[in-house]
């Protein structure tokens, strides 16, 4: 059923309970495939990383990848999880044509990891937990390219390409139990959850976890059910979200969207559903299959993981600080509020602000540059923090220029401003755009001396007590001098000239 107009957010939650299940895939940054030695570098050339093994091609026998099996354990661990003292892979048949094998090699009822959680911490502070029903080892399909059509789908297009060289990376798929409860906080707690298990998968150095690359993409399962009912509804799967921002829309916008359906009599399709960016909507995609319907059976050409005790708690022991405990060491090394610390992890400035301190940048120094210039530049050039061209060091090299009152605040700014222009590292520009801060004293005193030559009612109204009105000579000197004078010093020399004692 076509839905046209959207029912009200506040009024959807009147009447309905939202359930979620959240699955995320991410992709571990091994150096070979999961079954097989080609090399997952990113960007080769089409078909450029296959082999008889990934291509399914007859004889060939895939081989488990320890590094993947490791990842998974520690994911696992990190996620409250039990590890199964002995798992198999399984075979997930279904007819897509980026599938080489016709099957997906997965696992299915006997996971390497299950039965754990994830607290994670919403924007007021409040702890939402989310059970997580499992997670376990795959592999990723190749990539379909659709040619001649208008929107890039298979709908409209006039041929496909499909490139294998993804086909083969390892996955590993973390599945949550159904959350109930979140009410008119569930896209909330959607997005939260995803950032935090982000974090997770960060921390643990087993994936990048770059959303917009692909790395890490989350489905959306959501359905409603009628307040005081118990049975959950029909869901739909928004599939392959790949931002945080996007999570929280999809699970938002299919709110609204079954509310719509089920308001006016319809009956909600079990289907998967497209997320559109530009406008936040979801489209139907295909019906959605049953477990059974992908016939799953054992694996015959894979023997069984049997992890040892002693290797998993080893893996255990080897656990990095996780990202909530190191938050909050943080929060209380660098005297911030919680809010503020939520914010810097909106922003995905945490790592950035931890490394430019380690170059030897003050923490309050190295949080309101990134935070604030460097923040806004990312907002306006539609990137994120991490892909600003622009280091730690670097920062940590400007806050120290600042320190040392070679530059003011306002000369900072410029030199950010060319090093993410690629003109350079701090000093280079600094010598370029000669930008440093005017300290010779004897050319503060002629720019201060023309400053009150040129105002002499201001200097009047200062000698008659009224020391306020030393702003205004103040930028007069400042932009004489391009703003390169330190401000504080010029106030000081103003006073001294005119002979009156501030205070």
């Amino acid at each position: 059923m076509t839905v046209t107009e959207l029912v009200p957010y506040e009024d959807a939650l009147a009447t309905y309970d939202p359930v979620m299940g959240l699955e995320v895939h991410v992709e571990l940054g091994t150096k070979t495939k999961m079954f097989c030695g080609c090399s997952t570098e990113l960007k080769q050339d089409a078909n450029s990383q296959t082999c008889p093994t990934c291509l399914g091609l007859p004889g060939s026998l895939p081989v488990v990848n320890a590094i993947g099996v490791e990842s998974a354990i520690k994911i696992g661990l990190a996620l409250n999880c039990e590890i199964a003292e002995w798992c198999r892979f399984a075979r997930k048949n279904y007819f897509y044509p980026d599938m080489p094998k016709n099957f997906q090699t997965s696992q299915y009822d006997e996971p390497i990891a299950f039965n754990g959680y994830l607290d994670v911490q919403l924007e007021d502070g409040e702890i939402f937990r989310v059970q997580i029903e499992r997670a376990h080892m795959e592999e990723d399909t190749g990539k379909s390219l659709h040619v001649g059509g208008a929107t890039g789908r298979i709908h409209g297009a006039s041929h496909s390409l499909l490139d294998y060289n993804r086909a083969g990376i390892p996955l590993i798929e973390i599945v949550t139990k159904p959350i109930e409860g979140a009410g008119v906080r569930a896209p909330e707690v959607a997005k939260a959850y995803v950032a935090e298990l982000r974090e997770l998968i960060k921390a643990l150095g087993v994936s990048e976890a770059r959303m917009e690359q692909g790395q890490m993409r989350c489905d959306v399962n959501l359905s409603l059910r009628p307040h005081g009912r118990e049975e959950f509804g029909t869901r739909s799967e928004t599939k392959n979200v790949n931002s945080l921002r996007s999570v929280e829309r999809a699970a938002r916008y299919e709110i609204q969207r079954h509310a719509a359906v089920l308001n006016s009599g319809g009956t909600i399709v079990q289907e998967t559903r497209h997320f559109h960016e530009e406008d936040g909507s979801t489209t139907a995609g295909r019906i959605k299959d049953n477990a059974e319907d992908y016939r799953y059976f054992p694996e015959p050409d894979l023997v069984p993981v049997a992890p040892s005790r002693e290797w998993v708690e080893e893996l255990r022991r080897g656990l990095p600080e996780l990202p909530r405990v190191r938050r909050n060491r943080l929060r209380e090394e660098w005297g911030v509020s919680e809010h503020d610390m939520q914010s810097m992890l909106n922003a995905g400035a945490i790592d950035p602000i931890v490394a430019t301190i380690e170059a030897g940048a003050d923490a309050a120094s190295a949080r309101k540059w990134w935070m604030g210039e460097l923040a806004r530049n990312a907002n306006e050039s539609g990137r994120d923090l991490a892909s600003l061209p622009i280091t730690p060091e670097q920062v940590a090299r400007i806050t120290a220029l600042v320190k040392d009152g070679s530059l003011n605040d306002k000369l900072a700014r410029q030199v950010f401003e060319g090093v993410l222009a690629g003109e350079g590292g701090p000093d280079e520009v600094v010598e370029k755009r000669g930008l440093k801060v005017v300290s010779d004293e004897g050319a503060l005193g002629t720019a201060v001396d023309e400053a009150i030559a040129a105002n002499a009612g201001i200097a009047d109204k200062i000698r008659s007590g009224k020391v306020a009105a030393a702003g205004a000579l103040v930028g007069a000197v400042m932009k004489a001098t391009r703003g390169q004078a330190d401000a504080a010093r010029v106030r000081e020399l103003i006073l001294e000239k005119l002979g009156v004692t501030e205070g």
